[in-house]
Parts: structure tokens; sequence; C-alpha cells
């Protein structure tokens, strides 16, 4: 079990601590609150309620003798009050494993009831003991990830504090399909995103020499984000600037772009602003990119888009894709066919003009800053992943939008207005190679997604991904009719039920 202790000086702290633990809640999490009469339990526990509930003025009676009041937040909680409870029993009568299936619960004096209860793996006891009229002692102990949530939020807030953005709000942002956190920020005046990655331990990090994160240059930490933001600013286009950085503790305040992206409301591409993206990526492609980047005193090298990184990530096709969409059970000799055919791609697209990619370069990363000009209209965020690639991963990044319908016709447009800058900015610009290129990494791009979209279903509960196959199987079949993908075609037509 671990612990830690924190002093209250005020009601207004201990309210913002129930803030900071309610923004690490998920469903199942226990928190149970100890103390005499009048220490400040009830205004932990209003605090956490209404910040769930985003309603600072929310009613919240004290469950002494209803025991239990529930609320509709997300997730749901349940505010219960054992100080007119006996024994366990009684606990377990009225609701309280019942409610942690569903939401999370608040239990005020838990030891009237809840000795000898078998506890959720993740809980939380805090314990507010007074020390002068307005000094609370706040004891924190725990068990599960509820306590290294909980940890890690506190660590935020102190991080908040020491760059200046004392008692900022907080609000969680949309989930993000790796495991990076994002936390929108406000002082009153201005809104910030909050970055937090956190820097793996011995224990959690992957040393195989062989693990996909490192094979596919994924990001691990803040220092690519950071580096490559830099890079991208010191070439004037429009990146969030950062406000606040400690990256050995993974955490970096960002900027505020807004919210207008380059979709209308009924997530239909808006063409105008895919061609505007378009002209970023041949400004971005315009000029040479140095792999190694400088920033504050040291540099990141930017990871070559290589042979293994590429089979690496279209093999997740036939380990989590293929398996459930085979016309049969996928053989070894499949397999190992799969693997050649791909081998001889990847290596043809190591010969591909190479430029800086970006690597999710699709409507939930690009922003419509009206008030820029050019290429600075188009905000970028999400690029912590970039290597040195070949510079039609990004253009097939946009025109195949993942999560978004853009039809062939579309497609086609922003693809030819690409390549018109191009060749205008080079004379020499080879169209038919980039054409050959552009087929390679498309079909490349759809193969590996469709396995991640299926791995995020399987492997990491997140089911709102598979809606985006059928669209994304719609993507690799325009690219398989590029005559390069040929022996790709025949074999997915053997195998594979698309």
């Amino acid at each position: 079990m671990d612990s830690i202790q924190l002093t209250s000086i005020s009601e207004a702290y201990t309210k913002q601590l129930g803030k900071d633990i309610a923004i690490a809640l998920q469903p199942g999490d226990l928190v149970m609150l100890s103390g005499d009469l009048g220490v400040g339990k009830s205004v932990l526990a209003r605090a956490i309620i209404r910040f769930l509930a985003n309603d600072d003025l929310l009613e919240v009676p004290s469950p002494t003798y209803t025991i239990c009041q529930s609320y509709n937040t997300n997730p749901p909680i349940f505010h219960f009050d054992f100080y007119r409870i006996a024994d366990s029993e009684e606990a377990t009568e009225i609701g309280l494993q019942e409610a942690l299936q569903d939401g999370c619960a608040i239990v005020e004096w838990p030891q009237n009831a809840l000795e000898g209860v078998v506890l959720p793996s993740d809980w939380i006891e805090i314990d507010i003991t007074q020390e002068t009229e307005n000094e609370r002692i706040v004891s924190l102990s725990g068990n599960g990830s509820l306590f290294e949530r909980v940890l890690r939020s506190y660590h935020i807030r102190r991080f908040l504090d020491n760059s200046g953005y004392f008692e900022a709000k907080r609000g969680n942002f949309a989930a993000d399909a790796s495991a990076r956190r994002y936390e929108l920020v406000w002082d009153g005046e201005h809104q910030y995103f909050l970055m937090d990655d956190p820097v793996k331990t011995a224990s959690q990090d992957e040393t195989r020499s062989d693990s996909y994160t490192r094979i596919a240059h994924l990001a691990e930490g803040v220092y690519p984000f950071l580096s490559i933001a830099h890079a991208l600013h010191n070439r004037g286009l429009s990146a969030p600037k950062i406000l606040a950085s400690k990256p050995d503790d993974g955490l970096i305040l960002l900027e505020h772009l807004g919210d207008t992206g380059i979709i209308d409301s009924k997530r239909n591409p808006i063409i105008k602003r895919y061609i505007a993206a378009a002209e970023f990526l041949a400004e971005l492609h315009n000029k040479p990119w140095n792999s190694e980047l400088e920033f504050d005193g040291g540099s990141y090298h930017l990871p070559s888009y290589g042979i293994q990184a590429m089979l690496a990530e279209v093999s997740l096709f036939t380990d989590w894709y293929a398996p459930e969409h085979a016309a049969g059970i996928l053989t070894a000799n499949e397999v190992e066919k799969f693997a050649e055919i791909w081998k001889n791609y990847a290596g043809q697209l190591q010969k591909a003009e190479r430029s800086l990619v970006l690597r999710d370069f699709h409507s939930p990363n690009i922003l419509w800053l009206d008030n820029r000009v050019a290429a600075n209209r188009i905000g970028i965020i999400d690029f912590q992943d970039a290597v040195i690639g070949p510079t039609s991963y990004d253009v097939a990044s946009l025109a195949q939008d993942a999560r978004v319908d853009v039809t062939a016709d579309q497609e086609e447009i922003i693809r030819n207005h690409y390549i018109s800058i191009r060749t205008e900015q080079e004379s020499n610009f080879d169209v038919q190679a980039f054409e050959r290129s552009y087929a390679l990494m498309a079909a490349q791009r759809a193969t590996k997604i469709l396995g991640i979209f299926v791995r995020l279903n399987n492997r990491d509960g997140k089911p709102e991904y598979l809606q985006h196959i059928p669209r994304v199987k719609d993507y690799l079949q325009r690219s398989l009719l590029h005559p390069a993908m040929k022996r790709y075609r025949e074999w997915l037509q053997n195998v594979i039920e698309l």
C-alpha cells in the first residue's frame, strides 16, 4: 500500500484537491473519506461530485440519512455516508458493490462498515485531521492504479502552479489512441492543452530489441514533441507554442490553437481546407530537413522510416485483422508471402523522395486558423512520431483520411494540387515516381491501420475505432488499382475477404 501526506491551508485548497482527485477517477474506483466531524470530508466529496457534474453550483446534500446519493455524472458517482451504519452487512445491502460495477463511489465513515469487506482493486483512503482552525493534514493511502492516477494528478497540479498557472481549471480531453493523455486547462481568460506522457520506469519500459514501439519509431516521452515543435516553428509553420514544460516528468503545457478543423458539422471534408493542407505539405517538403534537431542545448535524432519499421507496421494486419477476416485459417506460407511482398515494397520506398513525415496528418490533428495566411492557416498537433521518410506518406494520410469519407474525386483533387505545387517549386519533380510512391504508401498505411483498429478493439477495449474499418478498406481498394500493387492485390484476392 502506498501513501502520501499533504497539508491543506484553506477550504479552497481542499476543494481544489477534490477536483484533482475527480479528474483521475474511473468506473470501479472507491474513495474512502475518514476523519472527525467538521474536518472537511463533505467539502472534499462535494468538490469531487461537482467537478464530475461540471457544475460548481450543484446541490450536493449530505447522505447521512439517505445513506446514498447517486449522480448521473461521467463516470456515474455514488456518495455513501456510513455514519449510521453498524456493520458490513448493511453496507452490502445498500448496493456498494453494485455501484462500483457501473461507476465510482465515495464513502464517508468507511471504518463503520467496511472492515472485513473485500475492496475493489482500485481504492484510496483519505484521512483528514485538523491542525489549526484553517489547516488540515490530508493523508492519502491506496492500492492499484487509482492511487497512481491521483498521485499523477497531484504532480500535474504542482507543475501548473510552478509554471505560474495557479488555480487553473482542468478537464479531461478526448481519448487518444495511444497511452498519452491530454487535458484542457484554462485560467479564466485563455485555454491551453496539457500533454501528459509519463516517463516509463525500468519495470514498465519495453527493453526487447524487437518491441513494436521501438521498431516502428513511436515516440516515448515528450522530448520528440518538444524538438519537432521547435523545428516547425523555425520553419515558420503553425505548431502549438510551448508555454511550459517538465520533460523529465513527461509534462508540457501548450498553446491552444482553437477548435476549428477541416471538416464540417456533418463530418464531411471542407475541400478548400484539405487543399490548404496539401499546400502546407508542399511547403514542409520544399526544403530538406536535418535529421538532427537541436533544442534547449540538446538534440533529438529523427528516426529513418526504414524497411523494418514499415514491415513491423504491416505485420499488424496479419497479426490482428487477418485472423478475423481471412477466407480460412492464415497459413504460415501465406504470412511469409505477405512479408516478402511488403519487404520488396518497403525496399522500393527507401528510394523515393524523402522528407519530414508527420505520420498522423489527418483531420483529428489538423486545425484551421482563419486569421493566418498561406501555409500558416494550417495548425498541426500530435506530430511527436515524426520520422524521415517518403514525402508521399503524409499526402496519402491527408487524402485518404481514416476518420472522414474522402471520395475518390476529392482524393484526386488533393493529390493533384500537391503535385502541381511541387512541380512549380521544382522543375525536375518526378510526378510518375511520386504517384508510384503514393500508391505504395497509401496501401501500406491502410494495411497497417486495419490491424491497428482491430487491435485497439480486441486488446485495448476501444471498439469505437471499428466504425472506421469500412472506409479504410475502401481506401485500400483504391490504392490497389495502381499497377505497382499487382502482387499485393493478388495476395489479398486469394486470402482476405476485403
